[in-house]
């Protein structure tokens, strides 16, 4: 009886269509590689069940299971973010331990999945979950295909075979749109983001699909796009006033850090808030309480999806054979404040109609 060969980056190679030290470059996140070549040999490696020479001999595994937060670029997952993913820590700490588990947390920075994977292989844990944020398709295929009991939360793909809990997106942004309709507004407009991150795709799909289910006219004029940081959020949104851009009644920020620096742009111009122009945001970070004006939001609770999260992969784990892949989405609340209460009047004064007017 014959040996099954192991597979090597020769064999990843040959799928993709790529050279040995292409492969390589990928896992390594080296190079000047472009992105259809690296999600080729990304898809190659999952596919193929590919794991780094390192896992060969895994250590027996503990009771420990290992949070991955990476920030592949930081854009999204960063020192804003901090509370709002200690939140989704202390979900599944409780959890754990509950269960008798030990978690623990390992931050990745800048880092290829090629070198993330390589930790993971051989790794002595019993089971994964990884912070999905800034996580791509590809991405997530190569760390499923570890091997390794896995959820990903902050993300969700419809048709990847992985376990994902994630918030649900579409019903958060109903609430919000519900709201706006319900105040009397007419032209609704949405500051969008340009980085790639699951979550903002969804909530600008939910957007779309929401304003005609609620039969809503769309203005394109009115959907913005900005950077994901605050400061980035604030400049970019500087850089619209002064180019005269007119300003739709209210706005739905992708999320709360992206509200607060559209919202330091709007105040500088002398647009104020919400008597202007009306905001929600999404996320409900601590400032949004304390802010003048507090923002009104959506909060969904971060807990929930890091108790769930250890409930699906403790279930994985202790499975006597092989379970379907679960998708979880945790309902959201809009915690109204001041950001938006105000009574339909024009978009904005008429002295930030002529400051914007002489710019």
């Amino acid at each position: 009886m014959k040996t099954k060969k192991s597979l090597t980056i020769r064999d990843i190679a040959g799928a993709a269509g790529v050279s040995p030290a292409t492969v390589s470059l990928v896992l390594n996140g080296k190079g000047d590689i472009s992105e259809e070549t690296r999600a080729r040999v990304l898809e190659a490696v999952a596919s193929l069940n590919y794991v780094p020479r390192a896992a060969k001999g895994r250590v027996e595994a503990t009771d420990t299971l290992r949070f991955l937060k990476i920030a592949k670029h930081g854009h999204t997952v960063n020192r804003d973010h901090n509370v709002f993913i200690s939140d989704y820590i202390d979900g599944m700490s409780n959890e754990a331990t509950r269960r008798g588990y030990t978690l623990q947390v390992v931050t990745y920075e800048s880092q290829s999945i090629g070198a993330i994977a390589e930790t993971l292989a051989g790794a002595p844990v019993r089971g994964v979950i990884a912070l999905g944020t800034e996580l791509s398709e590809s991405d997530i295929r190569v760390i499923q295909g570890l091997g390794l009991p896995t959820v990903f939360i902050d993300t969700f793909y419809d048709v990847v075979d992985a376990n994902f809990v994630n918030m649900n997106n579409e019903d958060a942004v109903h609430k919000v749109l519900s709201r706006l309709k319900g105040q009397g507004f007419e032209r609704i407009g949405f500051v969008a983001s340009h980085v790639d991150t699951t979550n903002f795709r969804l909530r600008q799909e939910a957007f779309f699909k929401n304003m005609a289910r609620l039969g809503l006219k769309v203005n394109e004029a009115d959907i913005l796009s900005v950077e994901s940081t605050y400061e980035d959020a604030y400049a970019d949104t500087l850089a619209l006033l002064k180019n005269g851009i007119e300003l739709a009644e209210c706005y739905f920020c992708t999320n709360d850090v992206i509200a607060y620096g559209f919202i330091k742009a709007l105040k500088e111009f002398g647009i104020r808030i919400p008597d202007d122009v009306a905001i929600i945001g999404f996320d409900n970070l601590p400032l949004s309480s304390t802010m003048d004006p507090s923002l009104t939001t959506i909060d969904v609770s971060k807990r929930k999806i890091g108790y769930l999260a250890v409930t699906v992969l403790d279930e994985l784990i202790n499975a006597s054979e092989a379970q379907p892949p679960v998708k979880i989405l945790v309902g959201a609340e809009l915690i109204t404040r001041d950001s938006d209460m105000r009574s339909p009047t024009p978009p904005q004064s008429s002295k930030a109609k002529e400051k914007l007017a002489r710019t």
